[in-house]
């Protein structure tokens, strides 16, 4: 899917900021003098997420921002103790909870990145973009090289149970095979308990291929193929 960038990438995080100020109703929301290193200062294993841009998809203009934590901690914590959340993500508690996960990542070799899901500007869900060939899920599987897996919540409650789950993954599984080419399939592992994630990777065209025990979970196995992508 051919991308688009409607606002101008230098405005992306004064427009995160104002939109967040609009929906939260705490002014001090985001600590604009506590936003942590810039995304080039770290290492990329990604082909530069920060740079993918917007794709237009059938709700809004999409796009993945790189996590702050200054900027956008409190937002993602409060989204990590909805009880709905916390059952399969298991980070609810203080903002320490959630800074520490997020930080494992920020402050790692780039395998993993994690993101705001911003929807016409105002942002509406967590990801986290990943090297699945890199990370402690390719024992159990046959990865291959450059697999980049996807997690996601969706954090705003009004944002549920409509389908969007099922049109952003298709927009961020078509932002990965977009911007990075040596990738040739996007891996997914939900909780086989989670029916609805289950449900939405298959509307977006991941196929099935296998459950596998994971720590803590067993998983459906969802792969995305860059061969399918326009068949599925």
């Amino acid at each position: 899917m051919p991308h688009t960038d409607p606002t101008p990438s230098s405005s992306t995080d004064d427009t995160i900021d104002m939109r967040l100020r609009q929906e939260e109703d705490t002014a001090h929301l985001i600590d604009l003098d506590s936003t942590g290193p810039e995304a080039d200062d770290r290492p990329d294993l990604l082909d530069h997420i920060a740079e993918w841009g917007a794709v237009k998809t059938s709700a809004g203009a999409f796009q993945l921002v790189p996590v702050r934590i200054g900027r956008d901690l409190r937002l993602i914590a409060r989204w990590m103790n909805d009880p709905s959340v916390a059952a399969f993500w298991e980070l609810d508690g203080p903002d320490e909870t959630t800074a520490s996960h997020l930080g494992g990542q920020l402050d790692g070799d780039g395998r993993s990145v994690p993101c705001l899901g911003v929807l016409d500007g105002v942002p509406m869900s967590y990801w986290e973009v990943y090297r699945a060939d890199l990370d402690p899920l390719a024992r159990h599987y046959p990865a291959r090289p450059h697999d980049t897996g996807i997690h996601l919540l969706i954090g705003r409650i009004s944002d549920r149970g409509r389908g969007l789950g099922t049109t952003l993954l298709r927009a961020a599984a078509d932002l990965v095979l977009e911007h990075r080419p040596s990738c040739t399939r996007v891996v997914a592992e939900p909780d086989l308990r989670n029916t609805p994630s289950v449900a939405a990777f298959l509307g977006a065209g991941f196929r099935f291929s296998a459950e596998v025990e994971l720590p803590g979970k067993r998983a459906a196995l969802m792969l995305r193929d860059r061969a399918l992508r326009h068949v599925l």
